[in-house]
């Protein structure tokens, strides 16, 4: 596997892979498939974006930031989603991700990556520990899914 800044070009693969995301109701509250004109407005230049690759050059995972909040006090902070296709999840091409985007993170200036993840999620909970996010604390009824609420866990990792 390899890493590799994201580029408007992979948007077509990461739109597929953040809908499988979407369909498995695993990773995240959104129900509607995004469009690849819509994972475009992600590169803003400020905000890393990471592929991973597989041996045959294929993006197989990735993962990205987004900003926190408009205020100025928060520019360092970002937060950030991981995706791993289905046929590519168990082999650390999620672990790949992250690595490089807290590498990514750091030279682009944040001081902060926080996520909110499901509970039931414990794949992504157990690599996030592994990699030195710390859990917060689980935020009650966040949100529906389907008409059920759902509680997420807010972690986070001071990167400087």
């Amino acid at each position: 596997m390899r890493t590799r800044a994201a580029t408007v070009a992979d948007a077509a693969t990461i739109t597929a892979i953040y809908n499988q995301g979407i369909e498995d109701r695993v990773g995240t509250f959104e129900t509607e498939h995004r469009t690849p004109d819509m994972i475009a407005r992600w590169f803003d230049g400020r905000h890393p974006v990471r592929v991973v690759t597989g041996e045959a050059g294929p993006v197989i995972a990735f993962a990205a930031s987004f900003p926190h909040a408009d205020r100025f006090v928060y520019r360092g902070v970002a937060e950030f989603s991981v995706y791993v296709g289905r046929d590519h999840r168990g082999c650390g091409a999620g672990r790949a991700a992250m690595v490089s985007l807290i590498e990514a993170a750091r030279e682009a200036g944040l001081w902060k990556l926080l996520s909110r993840v499901f509970p039931e999620n414990t794949a992504s909970l157990g690599l996030l520990a592994a990699l030195g996010f710390r859990k917060v604390g689980v935020l009650r009824r966040h949100g529906q899914l389907d008409g059920v609420w759902r509680d997420v866990v807010l972690v986070e990792k001071l990167l400087s």
